[in-house]
């Protein structure tokens, strides 16, 4: 099991830690509940130093990017970043991203933890005639997540960049914290606002301590992943293993918004046969209608009681103050407003197909 740049500190803070990608990861402090709360009214912080992060260089790099994403990262100019995905040789998907330009021919790739070795492995098989340069990152680097609606003006008087001039999906290479050089990303995963900040190993607990410093009279704390799954999910935010995986097509996930046919990628020919014609199930949000909590894996069933599909992400929502979740069901299930049923042990939960994200803020 690996240890972050932080994991001592995690632990001096009483953190739960448990065993997530690979990685000795705090997945809670002093309560999903609270820390989700801190996220969504304040400002808190996630250690995520477990991504992954390859740099992609040289005349090259963006010819490899094009060919392995399905967004057209084409469109990015410098200080700008994408969320995209990397679709297989069968429809599904490798792992979803974002992808930085950093400079004119420098791009930052950052990966889900779990999937580093794979993707890898996969962008390097096609680089081989593409020969951009290649370079894995993820073993020095680390990524701070400062999240919520107070995390601008809670972070402001640590850098000389204007923290409020950074658009969504925009990022800045500056100083922070007394550390030059650091990537200032107006990126997160929490749908609260806020920032993520790429710094080395060796600088990361040097940020971390002014980053509480400078929030302490804005009430910050530290957030685990407990918090950051239950975030995400309000958002309707994919999670790669759960919600997408080698056998989901961004069709079916709904991200064929990032999938663009103004270049040729990965099984783009069959993937635009299947935008013609539409999937045969979709990945749909859904609350209970009752009392209960779905979690992944839980049939999802019709009327009947026949199996229609299954649930994928599920949980408790902090702030709806009831059961949503995500699942993959038949098209003919998939309109806003359809009904359908959580199979929650033995009892049939009904539960509305509704429109994403669940939580509005």
């Amino acid at each position: 099991m690996k240890d972050t740049a932080l994991t001592k500190t995690h632990e001096a803070l009483g953190a739960k830690m448990v065993p997530f990608a690979g990685y000795n990861m705090p997945v809670s402090y002093e309560g999903v509940t609270a820390e989700h709360e801190t996220v969504r009214n304040g400002v808190g912080v996630f250690d995520v130093s477990h991504m992954g992060e390859f740099l992609i260089e040289g005349p090259n790099a963006l010819d490899l990017i094009q060919k392995v994403t399905s967004n057209d990262a084409s469109k990015l100019s410098i200080g700008k970043a994408q969320y995209s995905c990397l679709p297989n040789e069968k429809g599904g998907i490798v792992d979803d991203l974002i992808v930085y330009r950093i400079k004119e021919e420098t791009y930052l790739l950052v990966v889900n933890a779990s999937n580093i070795e794979k993707d890898w492995n996969h962008i390097s098989k096609y680089n081989e005639s593409i020969n951009a340069e290649m370079k894995d990152l993820s073993a020095d680097y680390s990524l701070l997540a400062i999240q919520g609606p107070t995390a601008v003006e809670a972070m402001q008087s640590l850098t000389s960049v204007d923290l409020s001039n950074i658009k969504f999906y925009n990022f800045v290479v500056g100083d922070f914290a007394g550390i030059d050089h650091v990537i200032i990303s107006a990126t997160g995963y929490t749908g609260s606002g806020g920032f993520e900040i790429y710094c080395k190993n060796s600088e990361v607990q040097q940020v971390w301590d002014k980053v509480f410093e400078a929030g302490a009279d804005y009430g910050i704390k530290p957030v685990g992943l407990a918090a950051r799954d239950t975030l995400r999910l309000e958002m309707g935010y994919c999670l790669y293993g759960n919600d997408i995986t080698d056998e989901t097509s961004p069709f079916e996930a709904g991200l064929g918004w990032i999938t663009k046919f103004s270049k040729d990628f990965v099984h783009s020919e069959a993937l635009a046969k299947e935008k013609a014609h539409g999937p045969e199930r979709k990945l749909v949000g859904f609350e209970l209608d009752e009392r209960g909590i779905p979690r992944h894996g839980y049939d999802i069933v019709d009327n009947h009681g026949k199996t229609i599909g299954e649930v994928t992400s599920g949980t408790m929502s902090p702030s709806l103050g009831k059961g949503i979740g995500l699942g993959y069901v038949p098209v003919i299930f998939s309109e806003v407003g359809s009904k359908i049923n959580i199979q929650i042990r033995k009892k049939a939960v009904p539960a509305t197909v509704v429109k994403l994200p669940f939580y509005k803020g």
